[in-house]
């Protein structure tokens, strides 16, 4: 069963292709070496993995992993349901009861994109630095704070900033699906 709007087919093209692929390929070629790379003054390794580990609670590939698995729950529940119903495609936006519920898994679609983009936020905000000052007092070392290099700092930035740019095309598109359904069911524009 495809989306009942071209927008929605559209966005699962661009969520379920660009983005896995930009994910898979590319984010495992800049995130994928990063603990190994990771050095920490002075280089020891117990220092360099307890500085990667405040540096990084959780890895940005678990976390967008996570974020695609999650934000794909609704629309899966929605198609489980009509598979389940053998409701067809053009059914979708002709019964109010299953546009109701096609529009409420785009709306949690929607909810799930902001509330990861926040996360995504709070992790690993918008620029990663060259430098990270980890805080190694737990450590009982006779030092506090310690200089850690960061990888490829600039590759990651130009990263997060696509990754965020992906959510944001996501809610537009979801968006745009809600508002298509809207003049549809409202007859302004023909349905197909």
């Amino acid at each position: 069963l495809r989306p009942p709007t071209v927008i929605g087919q559209f966005h699962t093209l661009f969520f379920g292709s660009i983005r896995m692929f930009f994910l898979g390929v590319l984010g495992f070629a800049v995130y994928g070496n990063e603990a190994l790379h990771f050095s920490c003054d002075p280089d020891k390794r117990e220092v360099n993995l307890f500085c990667y580990n405040q540096f990084r609670p959780i890895t940005p590939q678990v976390f967008w992993a996570l974020q695609l698995v999650i934000v794909l729950v609704p629309g899966a529940f929605f198609h489980l349901y009509a598979a389940c119903k053998s409701i067809k495609q053009e059914d979708i936006l002709q019964k109010s009861s299953y546009t109701g519920f096609y529009i409420f898994s785009v709306f949690l679609r929607i909810v799930l994109e902001v509330v990861a983009f926040w996360l995504q936020i709070q992790l690993f905000g918008f620029k990663v630095d060259a430098i990270y000052m980890c805080d190694v007092g737990a450590l009982d070392k006779k030092f506090n704070i310690t200089r850690c290099m960061v990888p490829e700092h600039f590759e990651k930035t130009i990263f997060l900033i696509a990754m965020y740019t992906f959510t944001v095309i996501t809610v537009i598109l979801c968006v745009a699906e809600i508002f298509e359904i809207s003049c549809r069911r409202l007859g302004i524009l023909k349905t197909q």
